[in-house]
């Protein structure tokens, strides 16, 4: 006899997994709160309360079959609204935040924008700001790499949820297992986040100063617990950020690969390494002709820092930029629409894909002159396949898109052009920080609550690569699909 295919809800395992994730972390951080003798409620009410759902998800999904792509996309959605919403309660409870206010700041920490509503820092508490670092670590490894590494069961179906999570067009898989590469992303993640903390205490920072930095510059984050970013910190701390920070934006399966071998010429070889590094050297250049005059030598310094913090989204400011010359901002702002490396923690169109789109460019441009020519697009020796020439054009035409609808939303409720440019692109690209009314120093709490709402769903869409999310508007996705609901298993290659 044929034996029945199993029967369960793939979506509400996820959903269980996650809140009983994050009931753990909550009720570690109602601990912490408690040893330091600060209000812990915020941290253990909502733990309580969604261990409990958690496993009553779990207990009620059952077993299931090899879920479809869609409901892969499904769960990889829900969760990303699952950990914010969740995730605001202490900042509501405890922080006297307002609901939208609270949401915005969760959104803003587990999607390592780093766009912050703060304007008083004095009244927040260590457990508060620990916990607004902790969300930054976290959504900077992806949660479904942590799941994948510390939940082995959720493996199951883990392969198309890794391939909605990750970040950027990636070109190969770095070892043969699933749960072996999420581990091996996670100890990158891991151990350069313990060498940053490190390095952070010999630049001369309080070892709580330097644990939540270090969550945060290696999330490419940007939140501190310092309402004026770096600016207080001396020259070997900002030093040190600009190192890390840097590495953020590379790749880890590449720092995976260059560690196993023990040649750091690996990274040297790989072709976006190499426009990633001429881009923040050329940038670097030239803002330091601008700042010099300015800063002296702090000028090449601030150089750095900033191309390092904007390129890789991290958010970080050693200074003030929205004061800086135009000349400078236009270099800033032209850092924000390129990103860090794929398969890295920063966020961003990514380095890879713009390479992509140059050498495709270059390609029609020979076509005019021989067009029945063969000319395949390479990446270093590889032929990019046709297909993801198609997938990079729809991502670029909907990050765009994306971009003047939030950019022109802001200008009709009444901001400025560089406030609402700068919002739209900080958001959408998970920097942090624009200029004019949303410099690095000020806040986005005097936006109206629609422009809230805005900010904070383009900073969702910007995390999950913006195409994934639009499928949510797409009227065969919900005439076609029902994500939560169990179904017939899927077989390898199957395209649903």
């Amino acid at each position: 006899m044929t034996q029945p295919a199993p029967h369960g809800h793939f979506g509400v395992r996820v959903l269980g997994v996650g809140l009983s994730a994050l009931g753990v972390f909550l009720t570690a951080f109602a601990v912490l709160a408690w040893f330091w003798r600060e209000p812990a409620m915020g941290f253990l009410i909502p733990a309580v309360a969604v261990s409990v759902l958690g496993l009553a998800l779990l207990r009620a999904s059952g077993r299931y079959a090899e879920p479809s792509h869609r409901e892969a996309l499904g769960a990889v959605l829900a969760l990303w609204w699952v950990f914010p919403l969740v995730g605001s309660v202490p900042y509501l409870w405890m922080g006297g935040l307002g609901p939208l206010d609270a949401l915005f700041e969760a959104m803003s920490g587990f999607t390592t924008t780093g766009a912050t509503i703060l304007t008083d820092f004095d009244a927040f508490s260590r457990s508060l700001f620990a916990w607004r670092a902790f969300t930054q670590w976290v959504g900077g490894v992806g949660i479904i790499v942590l799941f994948l590494a510390v939940f082995p069961r959720l493996a199951i179906a883990g392969r198309q949820l890794f391939a909605t999570e990750a970040p950027g067009p990636t070109e190969e898989r770095f070892t043969p297992h699933l749960r072996s590469t999420a581990l091996a992303v996670l100890s990158v993640y891991v151990t350069l986040t313990v060498a940053a903390a490190l390095a952070y205490v010999l630049a001369g920072l309080t070892p709580l100063d330097a644990v939540l930095h270090a969550f945060t510059t290696l999330a490419a984050g940007g939140f501190s617990p310092e309402a004026r970013s770096f600016e207080g910190f001396g020259a070997a701390a900002q030093w040190v950020a600009v190192v890390f920070m840097l590495l953020a934006g590379t790749s880890f399966a590449l720092q995976f690969r260059a560690a196993v071998s023990r040649r750091p010429g690996v990274l040297l070889r790989d072709v976006e390494f190499r426009v990633y590094l001429t881009i923040v050297v050329a940038a670097t250049g030239v803002l330091s002709l601008v700042l010099v005059p300015i800063f002296g030598e702090a000028g090449v310094r601030h150089a750095a820092f900033q191309v390092a913090s904007i390129l890789t989204t991290t958010g970080y400011a050693s200074v003030d930029f929205a004061a800086w010359p135009s000349q400078a901002q236009t270099v800033l702002l032209a850092l924000m629409f390129i990103g860090g490396s794929a398969g890295s923690a920063a966020g961003g169109v990514k380095v890879i894909r713009w390479w992509i789109v140059a050498k495709h460019t270059a390609r029609e441009v020979q076509r005019t002159l021989h067009p029945r020519s063969v000319l395949p697009v390479r990446v270093g020796r590889r032929v990019v396949p046709e297909g993801v020439l198609r997938a990079v054009a729809a991502f670029l035409t909907v990050y765009v898109g994306t971009f003047a609808f939030v950019a022109a939303t802001l200008g009709l409720l009444g901001h400025d052009f560089e406030t609402s440019f700068s919002a739209a692109i900080a958001t959408l690209g998970n920097i942090g920080p624009g200029i004019a009314a949303v410099g690095p120093m000020a806040s986005f709490a005097e936006f109206e609550p629609l422009a809230k709402v805005v900010l904070t769903f383009a900073m969702y869409a910007g995390r999950l690569e913006v195409v994934t999310v639009f499928l949510l508007f797409s009227g065969d996705w919900w005439r076609r699909s029902r994500p939560w609901r169990s179904r017939s298993p899927v077989h390898p290659g199957e395209v649903d």
